[in-house]
């Protein structure tokens, strides 16, 4: 844990070198390529809150839009992408007091996550600092990132009140189509090859007798 702590105050350090705006907004547009139908947000006070949260970075600063924590600190997201993601780095805003998170975990690849499947280990796990205008990139293990199609992420913990608020996520990266692959599959599957079948029952029988 506590190289996991030290790497995240690396990375606050590398995101305010790299004043994030260096390439513009348009580095972080993977929010349009969320499945927002299937977007998830638990323990959000009002419900659908949590989705406004992902939005364009020009836009980061609309301090009316936010997401709340109910019950306690703690706040999970399950997104869902609409293809396949390489995640680059993530920005998150808060407040200047102790409702902004102080820890995020990521998860690939786990979809309909719940606060129980939180007990696993995260593929990458950030100490926060406070940010308040969008300026901090924490910055992803990109080989550990870059086929993600479904990305959960976990605040469990805050700088010390009852309640999380958070006005903006920031993912950057880049988006692939992914349907490509899952149409030759199903085209497979409805025109099976008679030949490759005879194969598969032929060569176990050969393999057998031999």
């Amino acid at each position: 844990a506590g190289m996991a702590h030290g790497h995240g105050r690396c990375c606050c350090c590398c995101g305010e070198a790299a004043a994030v705006g260096g390439d513009g907004g348009a580095a972080w547009g993977l929010y349009l390529r969320i499945d927002r139908q299937r977007l998830q947000c638990l323990n959000e006070r009002r419900e659908g809150s949590g989705a406004f949260v992902f939005r364009a970075w020009e836009e980061r600063g609309d301090r009316a839009q936010f997401v709340e924590s109910d019950d306690d600190e703690e706040l999970l997201f399950n997104i869902p992408f609409t293809g396949n993601v390489k995640l680059k780095g993530v920005i998150v805003m808060g407040e200047d007091d102790g409702t902004h998170p102080a820890e995020m975990r990521l998860f690939k690849n786990i979809p309909h996550m719940s606060f129980d499947d939180t007990a696993r280990e995260p593929d990458q796990m950030f100490s926060l600092n406070r940010d308040l205008t969008g300026e901090l990139e924490y910055p992803t293990k990109i080989a550990r990132f870059s086929n993600v199609s479904h990305l959960s992420i976990h605040f469990p913990k805050n700088f010390g009140a009852e309640t999380t608020k958070i006005f903006y996520i920031g993912l950057k990266g880049e988006w692939t189509e992914a349907h490509r692959h899952e149409v030759t599959i199903c085209n497979y599957e409805a025109s099976a090859n008679p030949a490759d079948h005879k194969l598969e029952q032929i060569t176990p029988q050969t393999h057998f007798i031999s």
